[in-house]
């Protein structure tokens, strides 16, 4: 027989094969060896395992198909086990205050992992009135703006402009350059407590902040120039300010009054040269108060709010956002899809994120559920013995960090027929509970989870934790 032909078949059976029997394929002859290091082989395999693959992330280091999907397979090995031995803990220390933002500058996101780069950078903001870049896997400070008088109150980075934004007490917003901490503009909003919120829309970038007094302010980069100003909800502070996946939407609202609705911002009439002499187009939703909101990442326009019903019940509502114009007036719409009561969910401290089309995660208090967008509960855990403070959500796992000091990692599991389920895997522990007070922020790219621990003595220290292949 043609050995191509005996290739080939053996090549058609071995794609059979899972990971551990292929291996053990190779073993038995030359032939069986040659056909199972086949590339294609292990180009479908990787395929079908993860979404998103791109060998030119692992350069030198990964020049075969084979190589990435073992290196790939054996750092999530670890990431899952969490056993000692499989990471390393490094603890942060320089501020003299409380965290108030912590965000990565350079990392791997769990969508398109590097896992080759040594290189993990994050920044963090405190009431200490600085802010500072940190080398993760060794734990080293690599810069620090000089010291304000006024506590830092919220920070946010953009490392596709290499920028941080911060704000301090008196509202004053600052951006820094991410790689030199090298401070670039500032602007006096005038709001002593906001929010954040950086996008580009059309290579232009643009920063909204959302006050304590109800107002949107819109500023351009990178000189912040001033666009546009809003008023959301008058006399009370802006606590939600999201922007969709299109960037077409902009959701600002509060949850210290449950009688305001939230409102839906058009970005471009926020950001428009002519912004600051139009009123931008807005529609508030159709239900009143903001508890917690959050965009479907893998949908365009899509909104999932919890608000207050009559009875002071908590209501899950799903909306879609889109633009209708006609030949006198241009207008938002919002069509709701679907709402549902949370009869499980009683604690005041909300978290909500969204993993996909069909998966909401919510916490509240010290538990974790899991719904679907139609209102089934999916899943629910109680890992926690005191509420959760943060939490992060992405494609391979979930992190939950505690009051208690600890943080559970969870990971999803894919099923034959195509649904995926949470795992609960291990804790990890931020250190003495007569040092500490429990975690307060938590980040994550693919190979890293960096959090906040709240110190006794008032200054909070970061913890980093780095997984190695």
């Amino acid at each position: 027989m043609d050995t191509y032909l005996i290739k080939d078949c053996l090549i058609h059976v071995f794609t059979f094969l899972t990971e551990e029997e292929l291996f053990r394929a190779s073993s038995v002859c030359k032939d069986w060896k040659d056909a199972a290091e086949t590339p294609w082989l292990w180009r479908r395999m990787a395929l079908q395992r993860w979404v998103f693959c791109n060998l030119r992330l692992g350069g030198e280091g990964a020049p075969s198909w084979k190589q990435y999907f073992l290196r790939r397979s054996h750092l999530e090995t670890k990431m899952s086990q969490g056993k000692t031995g499989g990471y390393t803990c490094k603890s942060l220390r320089g501020h003299t205050g409380r965290v108030t933002g912590l965000t990565y500058l350079n990392g791997s996101s769990s969508d398109c992992p590097d896992f080759w780069s040594s290189s993990v950078t994050v920044c963090s903001s405190s009431t200490d009135g600085t802010v500072r870049a940190w080398g993760a896997k060794n734990g080293e400070l690599l810069w620090s703006s000089p010291a304000s008088q006024n506590p830092m109150t919220d920070m946010i980075t953009d490392p596709q402009h290499n920028l941080v934004v911060t704000v301090d007490s008196t509202g004053l917003v600052t951006t820094w350059h991410s790689q030199t901490g090298q401070q670039m503009a500032t602007f006096p909003s005038g709001f002593s407590h906001s929010q954040l919120l950086t996008y580009t829309i059309n290579n232009n970038w643009f920063l909204s902040v959302g006050g304590r007094l109800g107002s949107v302010i819109t500023l351009a980069g990178p000189d912040l120039t001033k666009r546009s100003t809003f008023m959301v909800c008058d006399s009370f502070q802006v606590t939600t300010l999201l922007i969709s996946p299109d960037k077409r939407w902009i959701i600002a609202g509060t949850k210290d009054n449950n009688d305001f609705s939230a409102k839906v911002m058009h970005t471009e009439s926020l950001t428009s040269e002519e912004s600051e002499d139009e009123e931008p187009l807005c529609q508030s939703l159709p239900v009143a108060g903001c508890q917690a909101a959050v965009f479907i990442p893998t949908q365009a326009s899509r909104l999932v709010i919890i608000h207050t019903g009559l009875q002071s019940n908590n209501i899950l509502t799903v909306f879609d956002i889109c633009l209708k114009k006609s030949k006198y007036k241009t207008e938002i719409m919002v069509n709701q899809v679907k709402s549902f009561d949370l009869t499980q969910v009683s604690a005041a401290q909300l978290l909500l994120k969204a993993k996909d089309s069909n998966c909401i995660l919510l916490s509240a208090g010290h538990q974790l559920f899991v719904y679907s967008l139609n209102g089934e509960l999916l899943q629910s855990f109680s890992d926690h013995t005191m509420p959760i403070s943060a939490m992060w959500v992405d494609s391979f796992r979930v992190v939950t960090a505690s009051r208690d000091l600890s943080m559970r990692v969870l990971t999803w599991k894919n099923h034959r027929d195509g649904k995926q389920t949470l795992e609960g895997r291990y804790h990890l522990l931020g250190g003495s509970h007569s040092m500490s007070r429990g975690f307060t922020h938590v980040v994550c790219d693919y190979s890293s989870i960096v959090a906040s621990v709240e110190g006794t003595d008032g200054a909070d220290v970061l913890k980093a934790y780095c997984f190695t292949s």
